[in-house]
């Protein structure tokens, strides 16, 4: 397994971390490892999200929602 020493951090950070591991009753190591897990994740769904062609969407969803809930309502004999 790789290692990863982290150079330079705040103090400021530093204890925010140890607090964070310490309501979890975990490591500082273990915090981090999930944060940058989560980070990378969010990056690669943006990354995969911007790769998507443009939705167009032209349907008027409140027209939409009002027809719905016509045909729904015809349908339970309620007009």
């Amino acid at each position: 397994m790789a290692h990863l020493q982290v150079r330079n951090l705040p103090d400021e950070l530093h204890e925010r971390l140890r607090r964070c591991a310490q309501q979890r009753n975990s490591s500082m190591s273990a915090v981090v490892l999930q944060a940058l897990e989560r980070e990378l994740e969010w990056s690669e769904w943006q990354e995969r999200l911007e790769q998507r062609p443009p939705l167009d969407v032209s349907l008027d969803s409140v027209a939409a929602l009002h027809e719905a809930r016509r045909e729904r309502d015809e349908e339970l004999g309620l007009t």
